[in-house]
C-alpha cells in the first residue's frame, strides 16, 4: 500500500461516477469496471477516448478530469461502433444505447418482467429460478438439502 505522502494532497480515495463509488487506489481501467455496465473493453475504450493513462490511479484525477470522464461515460454510445454497445435496438425507442449504473439494472428488471408477463419459455425459467440459456440443469447448479445419490438401506 502506498503511503499518504506518495499520493499527494489532492488525491481522492473515492470518486463518484454513474451513481457508483469508485476506488481511487485502483488503476483507472480497473476502477471503471466497478460501474455496472462497464467491463474491461469498455473501460479501456473510455480511457482511449479521454486520453487518460489507463494505468494511473483513479484518485489522481482532478475535478475537471473527473468531469471529462463522466461526460465520456454518458456519451459512450456516440463514440464507439454499434457492436460495442450493450443495448442495441432498444424495444421501446429503437435507439442504440449503452446503459450503465442504475439504468442498466432497471432496464434488465423490466425486460425480465416483460418476459414473465408474456409467459414465454425464458420468462417461465426466470420466474421459477431455473437456468435460462440452455445450460445443463440435471447435475449442475442444483440447490437444496439432498444432493447426490443415496445409498440403498
Amino acid at each position: 500500500m502506498a503511503n499518504e505522502q506518495d499520493l499527494g494532497d489532492d488525491f481522492s480515495y473515492m470518486l463518484r461516477m454513474a451513481d457508483t463509488d469508485i476506488d481511487g487506489l485502483k488503476p483507472l481501467k480497473t476502477a471503471l469496471t466497478s460501474v455496472r455496465g462497464i467491463g474491461d473493453r469498455t473501460a479501456r475504450q473510455i480511457c482511449d477516448i479521454t486520453g487518460f493513462d489507463s494505468g494511473m490511479k483513479a484518485g489522481h484525477l482532478d475535478l475537471d478530469q473527473q468531469g471529462v470522464l463522466k461526460e465520456a461515460i454518458e456519451s459512450y454510445a456516440q463514440n464507439v461502433p454499434l457492436w460495442m454497445l450493450n443495448r442495441q435496438r432498444d424495444l421501446e425507442t429503437g435507439d442504440e444505447l449503452h446503459l450503465s449504473g442504475q439504468d442498466l439494472k432497471l432496464t434488465h428488471g423490466d425486460d425480465i418482467s416483460r418476459l414473465r408477463g408474456i409467459k414465454c419459455y425464458r420468462g417461465i425459467r426466470h420466474a421459477s429460478g431455473q437456468k435460462v440459456r440452455g445450460q445443463r440443469g440435471r447435475s449442475n447448479g442444483r440447490f437444496g438439502l439432498t444432493l447426490g445419490v443415496q445409498r440403498k438401506k
